[in-house]
C-alpha cells in the first residue's frame, strides 16, 4: 500500500465548534485540495489575509507565522483562542450540525485537552461528548483513564465512571468508583484513593502509602485536595484518621494543619507539637504550634511573618506556663525586622531600620531549651535597634543594643557592655580628589559617641561615656604587575567615667597617629604539573606599619579584643579589634601566595601562602587581663619574629578539596593553632569531610562528617532516587557528624543517622547528643516519615542535619515545575 493510500485509510474530521456558528468538514478521501486547507486548520493556521498567505489550488504561498521560543504551558480560555477541535478514527458517520460518531481509535484534541477511546459520540446542539472503551482524557497534563465517560465538551461538566488518574503538579494518582467534573478545575472523586507513589507495571502492586476517603474534592486552581472520611495507610497499616483533612497537590502554601512533630529528649521526655500555618497573604504567614512536653507541661509556640517591598520580618514567641521541672513559668521571644521608613520629606528620603531583639525568662533557658535561641552565643541574647540615614557620600547610624547574659554558678562570663546610645556618623570618599593634590585619593572620616554600661561588680570596670574620631588618607597606585598604598591614620578618643578610675581620674583622652605603607608584586607565568597546563603566579607582598606607643593601662575595654593571628588580620594596623586600644607598631610583614589557575575557566586549583612579621620594638599595649592591676609600659610582647603562618588550598579536581592553615612556632618547634581539612564530594548526595583543629595546650578535636548511599556498600551505586516506586528496593543513606576531643578523650558533639528514599515516602531516625555545659548534656532522637507531596509525621530532623552536616542535600530539593507536554500524547 503506498503512502498515499495509508493517508486515505483515515478519515480527519475538523471541527471548528464555535458558539457563533456549527459548521464542520467532513473530509472524504477524493477531496484532495480541500483536505490540505482543513489539515492547516487543524495545526491552527488560520488563512492569511490579502496580500500575505494565499491559497490556490494545489499550491500554497508563504505563511507568516509568530514566532515563539517554546511552546505555551498556559492555554486561553477565551472563546476566540480556543482553536479548532481536531478528531480522528478508522469510521466516522453522522449528521452536520446533530451529531458525529467516531468509532475505533477515536480521537479528539482541542486546546489542552486530548481524548481516545474506542468510540467518540458528540452531540452538537447539547455539546454532549459521551466516551467509551479504553477512554483516555488528558487536560493540560493530568491524566484520566476508565470505561466511560460523558462530557459536556466547552463546559468541561460531567463524570467519569471507574477512572484512575493523575495530576501533573506532583504525580499524586488514584483510583475512584466515579469522578465527577465541575470544570476544568474542579472535580469530585467518589470512593476515591490518592498517593505519590508510581504505578508499578505488575499486578501485584500496592503503594507504599495511600489515602482511602469516602469522598475527595479536588481544586486545581489552588491545588488543594479535601478528603472526608479519610484514613492513611503506610505499608497496608492505618496510621492516621480524619473526618475531614485538606493536602496539598504541590509546593503552594494554604492554610491548615500542619503534620505534627514527635520527638523524645533528655531533658523534655516526650514532646507532641501540633501546629497550625496560617497563608494571611502571599507576603505574610503565621504558624501557631501548641505542644505537650510529658515532663514540663504545655508550651505554646508562634511565629509570624512578613515581606513587603521595603521591609521583612519575623517574630518568634514561646510560653510555657508552670513548667514543672523549674516550677515557673518560660517564655521567650525573637524579632528580627529590616526595612526603610519613609518620612515623606524629598530633602531627607528614607531612614534604615533594623531589630535584632531576643530574650528568655531565665539564666536556665538556654540550657533547656538549646534549640530555640536564635543566637551565635546562647548565653549572650542581644536586643539591638539601629536607625540609619545616608545621602551621597554621608552615612550615620543611631543605635541602641542591651544584652541579657544567662550566667551559670559554675561557668560565669563577663557580661557583654550596653550601648545606650550608640550614635556614629562618616564621610568616605573612593578615588577622590584632596586639598588640590588631583584625584585618586581614599580618604574618611568618621566619628563616635557612645555610652556603655554594665553590672561593675561583674566587669570591675568604671562604666562610661567614650568619643572618638578617625581620620584617614590613602593613595593607591594600582598596575597589572602590582601595588603600592601608603596610608595615614589619626586617631582620636575622649572618655568620661562614671566613677573615678584607680588613679582617681573621671576623664581621659587619647590621640594615636597611624602610618602603613602596603605593597606586592604579581608575576605570572605558563606552567604544566601532572600533564595539565596552568597560569602560575608568584605573589610576594610587604606591609610596613609604624603607630607610636600611648600608654592606655589605666583605660577600660569596653569593645576591644585581641584579633586573631590569619592571613587576613596579619596585614592590618591593629593587632586589636574594637576602639580602646590601639598598639604601638614598629614592624614589617612579609608574605608570599603563589596560585595555580585554570587558563580555560579561571578556577583556582592551587593556593600556596605563607607570611611572617618583623617587629623591630617591643609592644607595651595589652589587654586587661581578669582580676589583675594594669601596669604601664608592662611589655607585652617581645619577641622580634612572629609565629609563622603557612597555608594551603588544593582542589586539583572538582571531587576532591584539601584546605590547611598552620600557625607554627619556630622558638618551641610546635604548632600554635593548626586547621586541617580535607572534603571528597563525587556526586549529589555522597560527601565526606574530615578536620582536624587544634589549639596548643587548650583544644585538639577531630571533626567528621557524611552523607552517602548505603547501597553503595553492595555495588549499586547509581543515583537512582526513587528506584522503590513505592514498595521496597529504594535507598538507604548513612548521614551524621561526630565530634571528638582528644584531649578529653570523648565525643564533644554527636549527629547520626539513617535516611531512606523509597520514592514516594522517605524515613529518617536521627541521634543528637550536644553538650549544653561541661557536665551536662542534651540527648534527643527524631524520627521522621515523609509521605512525598503530601505530609510529614515526627520531629523534623532536617534543620539538624543542614546545620551539623557539611554540605548535606535534602532528599528531595525542589525543582522545576513539570510541563504539560510531559504527559502529552
Amino acid at each position: 500500500m503506498d503512502n498515499q493510500a495509508r493517508f486515505y485509510k483515515r478519515v480527519y474530521l475538523i471541527q471548528t465548534m464555535r458558539r457563533a456558528s456549527h459548521s464542520s468538514f467532513i473530509l472524504s478521501p477524493v477531496a484532495h485540495a480541500v483536505s490540505r486547507l482543513a489539515v492547516f486548520s487543524a495545526l491552527g493556521l488560520a488563512a492569511a489575509a490579502p496580500g500575505h498567505a494565499q491559497i490556490q489550488g494545489d499550491s500554497t504561498g508563504p505563511v507568516a507565522l509568530q514566532s515563539s521560543p517554546m511552546l505555551a504551558e498556559g492555554v486561553s480560555k477565551e472563546p476566540k483562542d480556543e482553536g479548532p477541535t481536531f478528531v480522528s478514527g478508522d469510521r466516522v458517520s453522522g449528521r452536520p450540525d446533530l451529531e458525529t460518531v467516531i468509532e475505533g481509535n477515536a480521537e479528539l484534541r482541542r486546546g489542552a485537552t486530548s481524548m481516545r477511546a474506542d468510540r467518540i459520540e458528540y452531540y452538537q446542539p447539547d455539546d454532549q461528548l459521551k466516551s467509551s472503551g479504553n477512554v483516555r482524557i488528558n487536560n493540560a497534563g493530568n491524566v484520566f483513564e476508565g470505561p466511560a465517560l460523558e462530557l459536556k465538551l466547552d463546559r468541561f461538566e460531567g463524570f467519569f465512571t471507574s477512572p484512575s488518574y493523575r495530576f501533573l503538579t506532583n504525580g499524586g494518582n488514584g483510583q475512584a468508583e466515579r469522578v465527577d467534573f465541575i470544570d476544568d478545575r474542579h472535580l469530585t472523586a467518589h470512593r476515591a484513593t490518592y498517593t505519590t507513589c508510581e504505578r508499578g507495571d505488575e499486578a501485584s502492586w500496592k503503594p507504599a502509602w495511600q489515602l482511602t476517603a469516602r469522598r475527595v474534592e479536588f481544586d486545581l486552581d489552588t491545588e488543594v485536595g479535601v478528603a472526608t472520611g479519610a484514613v492513611v495507610r503506610f505499608k497496608e497499616v492505618p496510621i492516621l484518621a480524619f473526618p475531614r483533612v485538606s493536602f496539598p497537590l504541590s509546593d503552594k502554601r494554604k492554610s491548615g494543619f500542619l503534620p505534627p512533630t514527635l520527638g523524645l529528649g533528655s531533658l523534655n521526655g516526650f514532646e507532641y507539637r501540633q501546629p497550625y500555618y496560617f497563608d494571611i497573604a502571599p507576603n505574610r504567614d503565621a504558624t501557631f504550634s501548641p505542644a505537650v512536653m510529658v515532663k514540663r507541661g504545655v508550651d505554646l509556640a508562634g511565629e509570624y511573618r512578613y515581606l513587603e517591598p521595603g521591609y521583612a520580618g519575623q517574630l518568634q514567641a514561646n510560653i510555657l506556663p508552670n513548667d514543672k521541672l523549674r516550677n515557673r513559668d518560660r517564655w521567650s521571644y525573637s524579632l528580627q525586622h529590616a526595612g526603610a521608613i519613609d518620612t515623606g520629606l524629598p530633602s531627607v528620603g528614607a531612614l534604615g531600620l533594623k531589630l535584632n531583639m531576643n530574650r528568655v525568662s531565665d539564666d536556665n533557658y538556654w540550657r533547656d531549651f538549646p534549640l530555640l535561641a536564635n543566637q551565635t552565643t546562647q548565653r549572650q541574647l542581644s536586643q539591638d535597634a539601629t536607625l540609619s540615614w545616608s545621602r551621597g557620600y554621608f552615612s550615620s547610624t543611631l543605635r541602641a543594643l542591651k544584652w541579657q547574659t544567662l550566667q551559670d554558678i559554675n561557668s560565669p562570663i563577663i557580661p557583654a557592655y550596653d550601648r545606650l546610645p550608640q550614635l556614629n556618623a562618616a564621610y568616605t570618599r573612593i578615588d577622590a580628589p584632596l586639598l588640590g593634590l588631583g584625584n585618586g585619593f581614599d580618604w574618611s572620616a568618621e566619628a563616635d559617641y557612645t555610652r556603655f554600661s554594665a553590672a561593675q561588680n561583674l566587669t570591675k570596670q568604671a562604666n562610661g561615656d567614650r568619643a572618638y574620631t578617625r581620620l584617614q588618607v590613602s593613595r593607591p597606585w594600582l598596575a597589572p604587575w602590582g601595588f603600592i598604598t601608603p596610608k595615614v591614620q589619626l586617631h582620636a578618643t575622649n572618655y568620661q567615667f562614671e566613677s573615678p578610675l584607680a588613679n582617681g581620674a573621671t576623664s581621659a583622652s587619647r590621640v594615636v597617629p597611624t602610618f602603613s605603607l602596603d605593597g606586592g608584586l604579581q608575576f605570572e607565568r605558563d606552567a604544566s604539573f601532572f600533564g595539565r597546563g596552568f597560569t602560575q603566579t608568584l605573589e610576594p607582598r610587604a606591609f610596613y606599619v609604624r603607630t607610636p606607643y600611648r600608654d592606655q593601662s589605666y583605660l577600660p575595654n569596653y569593645d576591644s579584643g585581641n584579633n586573631s593571628f590569619n592571613f587576613a588580620s596579619v596585614f592590618t594596623e591593629n593587632a586589636f579589634v574594637g576602639n580602646d586600644r590601639i598598639s604601638e607598631a614598629n614592624q614589617l610583614t612579609l608574605g608570599l601566595t603563589s596560585r595555580l589557575i585554570n587558563p580555560a575557566s579561571g578556577a583556582e586549583v592551587v593556593r600556596l601562602g605563607i607570611a611572617q612579621r618583623l617587629s623591630f620594638s617591643d609592644q607595651r599595649v595589652s589587654l586587661p587581663a581578669a582580676g589583675t592591676t594594669p601596669v604601664a609600659g608592662a611589655l607585652a610582647a617581645t619577641d622580634r619574629v612572629s609565629d609563622l603562618l603557612v597555608g594551603a588550598t588544593v582542589n586539583w579536581v572538582p571531587q576532591w578539596r584539601f584546605d590547611s592553615t598552620v600557625q607554627y612556632n619556630p622558638k618551641i618547634r610546635q604548632s600554635e593553632l593548626a586547621s586541617i581539612g580535607v572534603r571528597y564530594n563525587p556526586s549529589d548526595y555522597r560527601t565526606i569531610s574530615a578536620a582536624f583543629r587544634r589549639q596548643r595546650n587548650l583544644s585538639e578535636q577531630i571533626d567528621i562528617g557524611w552523607q552517602w548511599p548505603i547501597n553503595d556498600l553492595w555495588g549499586d551505586k547509581g543515583q537512582n532516587l526513587g528506584a522503590g516506586r513505592g514498595q521496597g528496593g529504594g535507598r538507604y543513606y548513612s548521614v551524621g557528624r561526630l565530634n571528638y576531643s582528644t584531649l578529653e578523650k570523648k565525643l564533644v558533639d554527636t549527629v547520626v543517622g539513617i535516611e531512606y528514599d523509597g520514592c514516594c515516602w522517605i524515613g529518617r531516625v536521627v541521634l543528637q547528643r550536644s553538650q549544653n555545659s561541661t557536665a551536662a548534656s542534651d540527648t534527643r532522637i527524631l524520627f521522621q516519615l515523609e509521605m512525598v507531596g503530601f505530609s510529614r509525621i515526627g520531629s523534623s530532623p532536617l534543620e539538624t542535619l543542614k546545620t551539623n552536616v557539611p554540605r548535606y542535600q535534602n532528599l528531595r530539593d525542589k525543582i522545576s515545575p513539570p510541563s504539560r507536554f510531559t504527559t502529552y500524547d
